[in-house]
């Protein structure tokens, strides 16, 4: 199982404890985009706030405390670490909203309960067990497993669910709903009722995200290229367009994101 890192998501990646990414078998390819673990172990009476511009899609999270579903967000988000414990999660794929029989949009910003006592049980096991520091892989593997065994395999309406957020992730030159119907071959209806049934999101919401994601991470890569330019690369019309996407979203401009990218 191999490592699948991805910078896009985390807005100040040098904040955040290491994470590691692992890809799913093949098996579960169409259901799980990767496996994400993290440990944290913060001083006595601090937290460390984590801002995030999610990816479109829904979590499953396991935690010491239980599993818990985290539906698709609507926007940048955040969360404040503090102590010492562990998260071992898996990315879900747009086609695994119909295996596990719910509605994204009705878990837009929030998390409910998953019951899987046996898949708690043995990923606690592995994350207290002594020298478990090498454990990432395994547990990956382990989530992989019980997944594959409890999950039916992606309908033919939830790959094209699939391609659809994979052609937004890879194309940077579509920017408008129109465009990404037509590379679809559907309609914009058609493309909208499928994006609102899987990602919880209207289509034109999940381009922005991914562009968003994109522009962020030129920021903070790559100081050399000018606003503007990375405007251009992700199809904005020009750099003001880009600011607003940023403002609306984030709450502060690309260039104040850019000075406080670490």
């Amino acid at each position: 199982m191999e490592s699948a890192p991805d910078p896009r998501g985390v807005l100040y990646p040098a904040r955040l404890p290491a994470i590691e990414r692992f890809s799913p078998g093949p098996g579960l390819q169409e259901l799980v985009s990767w496996f994400w673990l993290v440990d944290w172990n913060i001083a006595p009476g601090r937290t460390s706030r984590q801002e995030l511009l999610p990816f479109p899609q829904m979590n499953l999270v396991i935690e010491p405390e239980g599993i818990t579903l985290s539906g698709p967000a609507s926007g940048a988000s955040h969360r404040d670490l503090a102590g010492s414990s562990w998260a071992v999660s898996a990315m879900l794929r747009p086609a695994a909203t119909q295996a596990l029989n719910v509605s994204p949009a009705e878990l837009l910003d929030q998390e409910i309960q998953f019951s899987a006592p046996g898949l708690l049980a043995s990923i606690t096991r592995m994350k207290t067990q002594p020298g478990h520091g090498n454990s990432g892989s395994a547990c990956a593997e382990l989530f992989d497993s019980w997944l594959t065994a409890h999950l039916p395999a992606a309908t033919s309406s939830g790959l094209q669910a699939n391609k659809l957020l994979d052609t937004v992730a890879a194309e940077r030159g579509i920017v408008r709903v129109s465009q990404l119907a037509h590379r679809l071959s559907l309609s914009t209806r058609s493309l909208q009722r499928i994006s609102e049934r899987y990602l919880g999101l209207a289509p034109l919401a999940v381009i922005r995200r991914y562009r968003l994601q994109e522009a962020a991470h030129r920021l903070r890569a790559d100081t050399a290229v000018s606003i503007a330019g990375i405007a251009a690369e992700m199809g904005y019309a020009d750099q003001a367009h880009l600011a607003a996407d940023f403002r609306k979203v984030l709450g502060y401009s690309p260039d104040t994101y850019r000075k406080g990218r670490t």
